[in-house]
């Protein structure tokens, strides 16, 4: 089965975004492993915020792979690059999962991350701590989603201070 999975950078204090939406903080003097991972995934998701992100950066950044968009608002241009979709992601993860393919690269954002985490849909977690501290911003994960375990991968240490820190899902609390 394919394995959703969130690559992800964040401040020190737990952001992924600055408190109007920056991303000018990211390091961006290396790849950090965002090429070889690209290449094990075949589809991208992401919420609203994140897409008008990437959509702005001039050059598509995925092309070739499946991206899908969630929305629960209207009114999204039309863009032959992505499929937007409403409400249903679990139904859309169920699905995508059991089908054949290459893993699902969970972009962003925070929100669209933890309605992955309330259903039990991510399986897994790379994140990059920036040693940055924003102060405020848009966080990590939202409040509200039920525990779960995970286990940890070695951890990798950047000349330039950044640390990865990768995460397998061991187990999710009851019910979830």
């Amino acid at each position: 089965m394919r394995k959703v999975v969130l690559f992800i950078a964040a401040s020190l204090d737990g952001y992924i975004a600055g408190p109007r939406g920056e991303l000018d903080w990211l390091f961006s003097d290396q790849d950090y492993g965002y090429t070889p991972f690209m290449e094990s995934v075949d589809t991208v998701v992401m919420g609203r915020a994140s897409y008008q992100t990437a959509a702005s950066f001039g050059k598509w950044p995925y092309g070739g792979k499946q991206c899908v968009v969630f929305s629960r608002q209207g009114g999204l241009k039309a863009d032959p690059r992505v499929t937007v979709l409403g409400g249903d992601v679990p139904g859309w993860a169920a699905q995508v999962k059991a089908a054949p393919g290459k893993h699902i690269y969970l972009m962003g954002g925070g929100l669209l991350a933890g309605e992955f985490l309330a259903h039990n849909l991510l399986d897994e977690i790379r994140l990059f701590i920036h040693p940055v501290l924003l102060g405020g911003g848009v966080p990590l994960f939202p409040a509200g989603f039920p525990a779960s375990h995970w286990t940890p991968s070695p951890p990798g240490l950047f000349a330039s201070g950044l640390v990865r820190l990768g995460y397998q899902l061991r187990e999710a609390s009851p019910g979830a």
